[in-house]
């Protein structure tokens, strides 16, 4: 299975259909900028702090998570065009704190940012789970 392709068949309006694949609408926009953004800051030798790291990372990261949990209580809603945005997004934030991480193991904005990932996503997650598996 391409790793891009991971959606069940009743979730393949999230995805878009390339070459007879089905990508992943987010990850499709997630990436390649991730890619391109670490590629970019490695050549740039970019600093690896800025004041504003923290603060942007969780900007940038927060629409693809808003997007996602909004799509978990509305499995038919949104578009992929918004969920690629939301990715390409995402992929500028993660592409910045992959950078430093692989600099300075586990730096402050990647802990942030995975405080913030989880934090939307353990309660999204139990509240859909609960509503898709009601008790006894």
């Amino acid at each position: 299975m391409f790793w891009l392709s991971h959606h069940h068949p009743e979730e393949y309006n999230r995805t878009y259909v390339l070459g007879g694949i089905r990508v992943c609408a987010r990850c499709l926009g997630t990436y390649p900028v991730l890619l391109a953004v670490l590629v970019g800051l490695f050549k740039l030798r970019a600093p690896l702090t800025w004041s504003w790291d923290v603060p942007v990372v969780l900007g940038l990261t927060l629409p693809a998570l808003v997007d996602w949990a909004v799509g978990r209580f509305r499995p038919t809603g949104g578009s992929n065009a918004v969920r690629t945005l939301t990715g390409v997004l995402l992929g500028v934030a993660l592409g910045r704190s992959l950078f430093i991480h692989l600099q300075r193991p586990l730096p402050a904005v990647l802990l942030w940012q995975a405080a913030l990932v989880a934090g939307v996503a353990v309660p999204v997650l139990l509240a859909t789970s609960r509503k898709s598996n009601p008790g006894p």
